[in-house]
């Protein structure tokens, strides 16, 4: 299971990479693995600020659609619309091309709440 170390994560299976006040977000690896093949990601919170824990869209695999949720609270300024097309790169490159939100943080205290990749590991039973 590929687990980057330089991000943190989520016990709902999100990764967050923060450079200075924005934070890059999607699923992790392990997430995905588990879903199966990806076919779709609704993603239609962009320009809400969410509190840590709300619902900013969907994920939908072959087998099931699960809720992807926000892991710190923040305004979603971009999604990224290659997924509209490309839903699988999820499965791909789940830490790369398949990132799905960008937010502006805004309650830098919930960063605290994050694993970080050994906790992550843990969690996992990796």
């Amino acid at each position: 299971m590929n687990i980057i170390e330089s991000l943190l994560f989520t016990k709902e299976h999100e990764w967050v990479k923060i450079e200075g006040n924005t934070a890059t977000i999607g699923i992790t690896d392990f997430a995905q693995s588990e879903l199966g093949d990806i076919v779709f990601v609704e993603i239609e919170s962009v320009g809400n600020s969410l509190s840590e824990g709300d619902i900013f869209g969907t994920v939908e695999a072959v087998k099931t659609v699960s809720d992807l949720f926000m892991p710190v609270s923040g305004k979603v300024t971009e999604m990224n619309t290659a997924l509209n097309n490309n839903p699988e790169l999820v499965n791909t490159d789940a830490y790369g091309e398949g990132w799905m939100i960008k937010i502006e943080i805004e309650n830098e205290d919930s960063i605290a709440n994050l694993l970080d990749a050994e906790a992550y590991r843990k969690l996992i039973g990796g």
